[in-house]
């Protein structure tokens, strides 16, 4: 097979032709089984010619390496179920069981879901609050270096950036912190597959010598290098968050020694399904060969886009589109804010992020990516057309000159920082106690058993082993009330607790 055909090419013209298939999948690529059998013609199995995606030597290596060289790691694989099975890999790979390792708090479930497999030793680091918007900070790296000097039995650090709210950090910072210490560092950039593609997003990609903390830094107006130039060691990306790719497709990337590649490879077969989707890893492939072919393009209109937009935002009265220079003289820890996420604050007005959105689907039929009580989250991509992007702004112009302006305050969607809970016993041990089910107003001092997290954006409320504050409990129980989206709290307003044994408390 020639390297320069498509895995999606090789697919269309292996169904073409009259092989008849003896093997899975069931519907044998018969165009009578059902209104969804238009897709069964490229749906195969691992068969001759087509490679093994835990075993690549042949047509899936190639389409690896072409992603490789698209972003510049030192080993790129792909992810057939999201993020989340490289993040579960990324995780068990880099500690093994009992060991320590240092999360940032606002990081994905799916980081304490690995380290509760592992159960392992959870130290967290607590982003500040961007008091204007009511969003985590970006993550510091002198203080990430500082908790390591107080902690060196940790021997991995996980931050998420961007956040997202598209909040980047100093990742190349925190790299060398990490690096300094003999530390690994991961980094979920699941929502950030696009960066460090195109200087300015209209030029080439940015190098590994160019990734300096620096210029990440000075990245005020939002872009960034993107965490594998900065040499971070284990990179998560969703390419179906941000680029023309399909739901579920992601990458894992490789930097450095520092992670047995071996114990990867194997976390890898064990979080992944052992029959990887053809149509998913064509769809990965296509996405990497349309960036290579029109992404310098791309990303330069989708700049001049956002630009445009900006312009037109900075005329509303009431609601705020969050922006850099808002706060980049305010001391926080932001490297700079995704371009391609559209924060749309509705703070002090007598609107919700709730409303704002219910506005916006019923009205201008606009779906949001999220809601939360002050803001409402667009997610705009390379893929935005112009006339999508000017919908947008003129609905929130013709929104903005309807509400009016509150004075009060609401209760966050995410907790503050001086109300998040103190955890006293490891993720495994409280998730596989003995528990039993509370009513939320009953559950003060108790300590969870299970995840409590608003979704979107999946980040835990409240993790297994943390004792439960009244102040949290208000806030979980007026999220729900304002209707959003909670998930480990029953129909009935009950969470799952621990049945509290004394000497089975493990403090940190």
């Amino acid at each position: 097979m020639s390297a320069d055909r498509s895995l999606y090419q090789v697919l269309k013209d292996y169904a073409a032709g009259d092989a008849y298939p003896c093997h899975m999948p069931g519907h044998k690529r018969n165009p009578e089984g059902g209104e969804m059998a238009d897709f069964f013609g490229i749906d195969i199995t691992e068969i001759e010619g087509f490679d093994n995606l835990h075993h690549a030597t042949g047509i899936l290596k190639a389409a690896q390496e072409r992603v490789n060289r698209l972003y510049g790691a030192d080993e790129t694989f792909f992810l057939v179920n999201g993020s989340t099975g490289g993040i579960l890999a990324a995780v068990m790979a880099a500690a093994r069981p009992g060991e320590e390792i240092l999360i940032a708090r606002n990081c994905h479930r799916s980081v304490y879901h690995a380290a509760l497999m592992q159960n392992l030793k959870v130290h967290y680091y607590w982003p500040k609050l961007i008091r204007e918007y009511d969003i985590c900070d970006g993550v510091s790296a002198d203080e990430i270096g500082k908790f390591l000097d107080e902690c060196p039995e940790i021997g991995a650090v996980v931050i998420t950036s961007p956040t997202y709210e598209g909040i980047l950090s100093d990742v190349a910072g925190v790299a060398a912190a990490v690096h300094e210490r003999g530390k690994i560092l991961i980094v979920d950039e699941a929502h950030g597959a696009h960066l460090g593609l195109f200087t300015g997003m209209n030029g080439a990609a940015l190098s590994r010598e160019s990734c300096t903390a620096d210029s990440v830094a000075a990245a005020l107006s939002g872009e960034s290098c993107g965490a594998v130039a900065a040499r971070a060691d284990l990179v998560i990306h969703s390419l179906h968050k941000t680029l023309p790719s399909l739901t579920q497709t992601a990458l894992l990337h490789v930097n450095g020694d520092r992670v047995d590649r071996d114990r990867l490879h194997s976390y890898l077969a064990m979080t992944q399904s052992s029959s990887p989707s053809y149509i998913l890893m064509a769809g990965m492939d296509a996405c990497v060969r349309f960036l290579e072919k029109e992404g310098q393009e791309r990303f330069a209109f989708f700049r001049e886009q956002r630009d445009i937009f900006q312009k037109k935002a900075a005329n509303l009265q009431h609601i705020r589109v969050g922006k850099m220079t808002d706060v980049s003289e305010k001391g926080y820890k932001m490297a700079g804010w995704d371009i391609g996420k559209v924060l749309i604050s509705v703070k002090d007005t007598d609107m919700t992020g709730n409303q704002l959105a219910d506005t916006l689907r019923k009205t201008y039929h606009i779906e949001l990516e999220m809601a939360a009580a002050d803001y409402g989250l667009a997610l705009m991509t390379l893929m935005d057309t112009a006339a999508g992007w000017q919908r947008l702004a003129d609905a929130l112009c013709k929104i903005d000159d309807r509400i009016e302006k509150e004075h009060g305050s609401r209760i966050l969607s995410q907790p503050k920082t001086a109300e998040l809970p103190e955890a006293v016993m490891t993720l495994a041990q409280a998730y596989h106690s003995e528990h039993e089910e509370v009513m939320l107003r009953e559950a003060a001092g108790r300590i969870s058993a299970g995840f409590i997290n608003l979704y979107p954006p999946g980040i835990p409320l409240a993790a297994p082993g943390e004792r439960l504050s009244q102040p949290l409990l208000d806030g979980i129980a007026e999220n729900l009330k304002k209707g959003f989206a909670v998930h480990g709290v029953s129909p009935a307003g009950g969470i799952s607790v621990v049945v509290e044994i004394p000497e089975k408390i493990w403090h940190y």
